[in-house]
């Protein structure tokens, strides 16, 4: 098996970057973690294995972080992207690993499970986004030496995963009239900043947050000489990688992605407001530590939602039960979709017998949709689907779904609808706040110690 083609297994059927910050349901498997899928592309010999951190009474082994390590690097090598040092590397891939080692046994303590059934479902949903039978996906694994079982762990850990974010951060967010009407205040206020769209990359020194005097000195003293070499024209994906303490880092080259200021911090936002493109700010001190900023891209975006592509859209939904597994309805739904297909059915029909939406009385029909009024997982799916085109069954919060796309055009929002499309804009600022906020709660909470390799 090539390295592209098993990059493409792991990540099943979303982007590699989710990250740890997407909010999806287990149905989505972006992401899936790539302990196994490095071993195969790793081509040099293994060095004796042992113990580099344990996260409560869990390990971390060095052969994990050697092979996340090594699929960082097939993911850079794949965008063309220079690779960083090593050592650089995976040090922040064992801050990853601690993260979600601390996030999974959060998970159980709490009581979250995730069944055999779901797995071996989410088994067959990888083998089909790579157009495979799971007889032929298994054979590959064998194939590279990837242990079934194992690939099927990192299945688990990473549905477990998805589920404990996706209710811990549900539950801290709330949108109220206020803030939104904040929001709207603001974009009409401060049209040239608000509407603005930025891209930043930034290096982070962090500060402890129990940090002596001496210890907070040295820590600016360096972020100062930082400063002062990116100024002078240093290449700052460099200085990122050799320096920068953020997440993901040494794969992302501090880059943060172009979105509104509004989605920035304020520090950040107000800092890049005044920069120009190419330009680097001074050093900018937060709770985190210091920052170092770098405009990257800025462009007006102009008002939110003034005029959004809307999709008309209709489904056939089949809830999972105790009697109804994901993959009988799956099964169910790709009958149907054959069915239709060979226009031995109607979908409209079909809707009206077999779905169990409020819907179905309508033939299904969703009516005209607005961007955001769908669950991710859902929506991403049919913003894929071009017009009568049927989608393969899909799996959401709320079961599998079969979906068509009628039409689409081109619409310009009332007063109202600029008003849901803010609410939507707010909650996806909250989320990634409350996420950060939780993250840095659990890995507070764990005990971690951190290990030297055997001499």
């Amino acid at each position: 098996m090539n390295k592209t083609f098993l990059l493409a297994l792991l990540l099943g059927c979303a982007a590699a970057n989710c990250c740890a910050q997407s909010l999806r349901p287990s149905s989505q498997l972006g992401g899936l973690r790539a302990d196994a899928a490095s071993a195969a592309a790793d081509a040099t010999p293994r060095s004796a294995d042992y113990i580099v951190a344990i996260v409560n009474t869990e390990p971390i082994t060095s052969n994990e972080v050697r092979r996340r390590t090594l699929r960082a690097e097939q993911q850079l090598l794949q965008r063309g992207a220079a690779l960083p040092a090593r050592d650089e590397m995976a040090r922040q891939v064992l801050e990853r690993l601690i993260n979600e080692r601390a996030q999974l046994q959060s998970a159980r303590e709490n009581g979250m499970k995730v069944d055999e059934n779901t797995i071996s479902d989410a088994v067959e949903n990888v083998a089909r986004q790579n157009q495979l039978r799971v007889a032929d996906l298994r054979q590959r694994l064998a194939a590279d030496n990837i242990p079934y079982q194992q690939f099927r762990d990192d299945l688990r850990d990473e549905i477990l995963l998805t589920r404990v974010r996706e209710r811990e951060v549900s539950a801290r967010v709330r949108i109220t009239d206020q803030d939104i009407d904040n929001f709207i205040r603001q974009q009409q206020d401060h049209t040239d900043s608000a509407a603005l769209e930025i891209n930043l990359a930034q290096i982070l020194i962090a500060v402890p947050e129990i940090a002596t005097a001496s210890s907070l000195y040295a820590l600016q003293t360096k972020a100062e000489q930082v400063l002062q070499r990116a100024q002078a024209g240093t290449d700052f994906t460099s200085l990122v990688r050799e320096y920068s303490d953020a997440p993901n880092a040494a794969t992302s080259g501090g880059v943060m992605g172009l979105r509104s200021s509004e989605r920035y911090p304020a520090l950040f936002a107000d800092a890049a407001q005044r920069l120009r493109v190419g330009a680097v700010s001074g050093l900018l001190r937060s709770d985190a530590g210091f920052h170092i900023l770098k405009v990257l891209e800025k462009k007006q975006a102009g008002l939110p939602g003034a005029v959004v592509t809307q999709t008309h859209a209709r489904h056939i939904l089949l809830r999972l039960t105790p009697q109804l597994s994901e993959a009988a309805a799956r099964q169910q739904l790709a009958s149907m979709r054959q069915s239709i297909l060979a226009k031995q059915a109607d979908f409209a029909q079909l809707a009206r017998e077999k779905s169990q939406d409020g819907s179905a009385k309508d033939g299904g029909d969703l009516g005209w949709a607005n961007p955001g009024m769908f669950v991710p997982e859902f929506e991403e799916t049919m913003n894929a689907l071009t017009d009568g085109q049927i989608s393969e069954p899909l799996t959401s919060r709320f079961g599998v779904h079969l979906i068509q796309v009628l039409e689409r055009r081109e619409y310009t929002l009332n007063a109202s609808e600029q008003r849901e499309l803010a609410r939507g804009l707010v909650r996806e600022k909250k989320q990634e706040e409350a996420f950060q906020t939780w993250s840095q709660e659990v890995r507070g909470r764990a005990y971690v110690e951190l290990r030297e390799p055997p001499r």
